[in-house]
């Protein structure tokens, strides 16, 4: 166990192998989870939708508990529980006030080594993510995402809804959840977090009371790089009166040297920010479109860069022409030294500000140590962020020069 300061994470490992990490902070509530590296890329095509529909009924009853029981265990005094899938991990954690740690990790534990999966249970939260599914294909917004990484990521296990498919919905049982759970979840897999006020050595002894038992071996997760697909064009007539398009291309994953430059360029090109240059371009000065946005998502061999914009169907093509241009510049010529100090400058900033937020920061901090090994300190992220030079940010451009892009358009 190290411990540098108050603001250092402390990390230690469980007699079972669960790997823990402590965050201080000075604060009324506190915030603990487990993540563990299982989501919908691990899913056989059979049962495509399991990681989100084990998260849904994990809460549903163990050998202890009902449902009721449950939702109102951290609930009744004032906190939360909650859970979301991705691709490629699972996160299950509660934020409460402080004082009801042992409360909080003793669920948790519960639930993860525990449930029981009712059939009654099952087949009533059946239903809510069957709705849950319905209700996402009626947003085509959303749903163009899922169609956009069908394409790119086709053949992988990357290329599918996170959420499955009404066949294969139907298809899942008590038992099945409870074989993914217990292949899964499982100590070496798993990282616990926290962040609050609680001191480390207390943390640590109350995840050992109710964590150290957890005996499952850990699984052999095996991921196949997805193949590269040619880029394409694909246009699918919905009916809708706004269309949707998605500009994306791929890029290297979560552990290239590159990762902090992307994650600049898109803040540029179509951040969070009403002065990104996207915005600028097609909805400040032409009034194309209501909404545009650009992200980068890492997963561990490769990730994407997509652009969403959403307009009335006479505008696609001029947004397409803006955004290809927009893109050529990055990938052609350097940016301006002045340009780039301030977008570094803005996004350094955003980081900060974010930082603020504790359940993010603890969540983000689970992740870290899952996927990482360790959780980089404020100070090292802003060091590589201002390092960055313009010929840094041209050649990650180069990934999505127009040429190397795929197009979907929802319209």
């Amino acid at each position: 166990m190290t411990q540098d300061s108050s603001t250092t994470p402390t990390y230690h490992t469980l007699s079972n192998r669960l790997r823990v990490v402590h965050r201080y902070c000075r604060s009324e509530a506190e915030y603990c989870g487990l993540c563990v590296m299982v989501g919908s890329r691990n899913e056989h095509p059979d049962h495509f939708g399991l990681a989100h529909f084990v998260e849904h009924t994990i809460f549903k009853g163990t050998e202890r508990r009902r449902s009721w029981h449950i939702i109102n265990r951290m609930e009744s005094v004032g906190g939360e529980l909650n859970a979301f899938t991705s691709e490629e991990a699972t996160t299950i954690y509660s934020s409460f006030p402080a004082g009801n740690l042992p409360r909080a990790v003793e669920l948790i534990a519960d639930l993860v080594s525990r449930s029981r999966f009712p059939t009654p249970e099952i087949d009533r939260e059946r239903e809510v993510v069957l709705d849950e599914v319905a209700s996402y294909l009626d947003s085509p917004s959303e749903a163009i995402f899922d169609d956009f990484n069908e394409l790119l990521f086709a053949g992988s296990g990357l290329g599918h809804n996170i959420l499955g498919t009404e066949k294969t919905i139907h298809t899942f049982s008590s038992d099945t959840c409870r074989s993914f759970l217990d292949r899964y979840y499982t100590p070496g897999n798993m990282v616990f977090f926290y962040m609050g006020p609680t001191p480390p050595q207390r943390v640590i002894a109350v995840a050992e009371r109710y964590m150290g038992h957890f005996n499952h071996p850990d699984p052999e997760l095996s991921r196949t790089i997805p193949p590269e697909v040619e880029p394409f064009d694909t246009l699918r007539t919905l009916g809708t009166h706004q269309a949707h398009t998605i500009v994306g291309a791929r890029i290297p994953g979560m552990y290239a040297d590159k990762n902090r430059a992307y994650s600049l360029l898109t803040n540029i090109i179509g951040g969070p920010c009403m002065n990104s240059l996207l915005n600028v371009a097609l909805r400040e000065r032409r009034g194309y479109v209501y909404s545009v946005d650009a992200y980068t998502s890492l997963f561990t061999d490769c990730g994407e860069f997509t652009i969403y914009f959403g307009c009335d169907p006479e505008h696609v093509k001029p947004c397409r022409r803006i955004i290809s241009d927009t893109l050529s510049r990055m990938a052609d010529s350097p940016m301006k030294e002045r340009t780039l100090a301030a977008a570094k400058k803005q996004y350094v900033g955003q980081t900060i500000v974010a930082a603020e937020n504790r359940e993010q920061m603890a969540l983000s901090t689970g992740r870290a140590l899952l996927f990482n090994g360790h959780v980089a300190p404020q100070e090292e992220i802003v060091e590589r962020i201002m390092s960055l030079s313009a010929e840094n940010l041209r050649m990650a451009a180069e990934a999505f020069a127009p040429e190397r892009c795929s197009i979907l358009t929802f319209c």
